[in-house]
């Protein structure tokens, strides 16, 4: 069990599983393909969910034996996980997906009061400028556009939305805090 859950880590880690070598850890068991294909599958969920919400190795040999592992397997399994368990959560860590920062967001309101060329009032403009710093290549990358006062209330509603649902310390609309006070409370009262 040890070594066919080594493979299986290796696996996990990125490298390739010596097949060869899972085939003559089986054959005692005379497994056929499909039995193999399934421990490995069965370990790999095991072994992977316990590394990402960081199980320690006594917790999971407990829980193996309540599914009805027996204990010598399940003392194999945790002892090689246990030795592995930083590597693995390294691993995942490194390849998960991350969203590029946005740092930098300037922001401003234009409203053009008259004109002797319009016939109406134009609704006002917000303009953003924000910088990307891509994750992989650190470069930073600048943004820039323009939308409706509408679609900025829109906007900023999924910004605090989100910000309800996943936390965080700064809410979106603080990121507007030294805007005119006019302005202000026009966005606050169409966010509400």
């Amino acid at each position: 069990m040890r070594l066919l859950c080594a493979q299986v880590i290796k696996d996990l880690l990125g490298e390739e599983i010596d097949y060869a070598k899972v085939e003559k850890l089986t054959s005692d068991a005379k497994y056929e393909l499909s039995d193999v294909k399934a421990s490995i599958a069965a370990l790999s969920f095991i072994l992977s969910s316990a590394a990402k919400y960081n199980v320690d190795s006594e917790s999971l040999s407990n829980e193996l034996q309540q599914l009805g592992l027996p204990k010598e397997l399940s003392s194999a399994l945790c002892k090689t996980y246990g030795e592995n368990l930083t590597n693995l959560q390294s691993s995942f860590q490194r390849s998960s997906i991350k969203l590029n920062q946005l740092t930098g967001l300037e922001w401003r309101v234009d409203f053009v009061l008259g004109c002797s060329e319009l016939n109406e009032m134009a609704e006002p403009e917000v303009q953003l400028r924000f910088n990307e710093v891509d994750n992989n290549s650190h470069s930073v990358q600048t943004v820039s556009f323009s939308m409706t006062s509408q679609k900025f209330s829109v906007l900023l509603g999924y910004a605090n939305n989100d910000v309800d649902i996943y936390g965080g310390s700064v809410a979106p609309a603080d990121c507007f805090a030294n805007v005119p006070v006019s302005y202000t409370t026009l966005w606050e009262r169409n966010r509400k």
